[in-house]
């Protein structure tokens, strides 16, 4: 089986990672894999280097941007063409919108027997866009449709939002959610003390800690707008913001206004591989972002053992079960937050349990091997059967 991968860019971030493991674990199983992507620019941090030195064989259209460009998407969509073309893969895998739409569309029309599979990471249409932007990705997702064969979501609200939206039908999609070495974040939670010693966290002090871009709809705010009110009242916690990103003078104009600066850690970009111990150092995981898929900072702060407190934004709700292994908040919703994060500091032994409670769950359905399975016997469904 010859399988090619296709993404938009190889920023360190959720979709990215998944699609790295999928090549990886595909490669193991003796398939031959290529994967495809534009240039990676921004201060998102850059993957292209942890790519190639997993020896997958990395295919740069450089003209493949994540903005909107008629003239360099016309480029992109024709260079993927004749690269499909001439490879003839069995297998063609997009991710992310830009890619997605191009990757499926050129696909299809370099070779009508390549099986055609996009997963759906995080729709590009959401209610925080103009309408006219919105109409349009609705739009370029509907005449995609017609030149794929099936979706994999992530999780079963994207499912949701796609068929509510009229793309497709029921049986065009299959859930599998994202994994990731699960086990890595298991292991560095056992070492706890040892880790909070290493960044110098006092025995005496609490972490609030949130993982994401720092980025519009990413909401940090929120949690730093809950945390001023919290802070006086819990002169020992700290809030950790681990990554980067272009509102991070903003986030940092806001902690000094607010008088937290000092109890707000800013970590700058960290390697995916280093995520596992910066979560062992958290108390507890807050993810208060307006848009996600299923945000994969959650699944990593439950597999470290966290208890989480997310808005009820897309598919959070899937691993975050109420009053189980964290809350679930309405988004934007300040004051129940800082409610919830305050019990949880409060009430230690029961944040514990929720902890133990979510590492049980993700340790069930995230691990990676589990994810390669799953999408292999899709390949194989429909290198048999064609389109169902």
């Amino acid at each position: 089986m010859k399988i090619a991968h296709v993404i938009t860019r190889l920023v360190v971030g959720g979709a990215q990672e998944n699609t790295i493991y999928t090549v990886e674990g595909l490669l193991k199983k003796g398939y031959k894999v290529d994967l495809i992507s534009g240039l990676t620019k921004g201060p998102e941090g850059n993957l292209e280097e942890k790519v190639k030195e997993k020896n997958i064989n990395l295919i740069i259209v450089k003209e493949l941007v994540r903005e909107i460009n008629p003239f360099l998407d016309i480029i992109a969509f024709l260079k993927l063409f004749f690269i499909f073309k001439k490879n003839k893969y069995d297998i063609v895998h997009t991710h992310s919108a830009k890619a997605g739409i191009l990757g499926r569309i050129s696909a299809k029309l370099a070779n009508p027997k390549s099986i055609v599979i996009h997963t759906i990471h995080g729709l590009p249409f959401h209610p925080y866009q103009n309408r006219i932007l919105n109409f349009f990705y609705i739009l370029s997702e509907k005449i995609a449709y017609y030149f794929t064969d099936h979706f994999i979501c992530v999780g079963r609200i994207m499912k949701e939002k796609s068929l509510k939206a009229g793309i497709g039908k029921d049986s065009d999609y299959s859930i599998v959610y994202s994994g990731f070495e699960v086990e890595e974040f298991v292991k560095c939670s056992k070492k706890k003390e040892v880790l909070r010693e290493r960044f110098g966290i006092k025995k005496n002090e609490k972490i609030i800690g949130m993982i994401g871009r720092l980025f519009y709809l990413k909401g940090q705010e929120y949690l730093l707008e809950a945390f001023k009110d919290i802070s006086p009242r819990f002169p020992e916690v700290k809030v950790l913001l681990v990554g980067d990103g272009i509102l991070r003078n903003q986030l940092e104009d806001f902690a000094r206004k607010n008088n937290i600066y000092d109890k707000v850690i800013f970590t700058g970009l960290v390697p995916p591989e280093k995520i596992p111990e910066y979560v062992a150092v958290m108390d507890i995981l807050v993810h208060t972002s307006l848009r996600e898929g299923l945000p994969k900072a959650v699944a990593q702060g439950l597999a470290g053992g966290k208890p989480v407190v997310a808005f009820d934004v897309d598919g959070a709700r899937e691993i975050v079960i109420n009053g189980k292994t964290g809350f679930i908040v309405p988004e934007k919703n300040v004051e129940l937050l800082k409610e919830k994060i305050i019990f949880l500091l409060e009430n230690s032994e029961i944040a514990d349990k929720m902890g133990i409670e979510g590492q049980k769950l993700v340790m069930e359905l995230f691990p990676v091997e589990k994810m390669v399975d799953e999408i292999e016997k899709i390949y194989i469904k429909f290198l048999n059967n064609g389109k169902s």
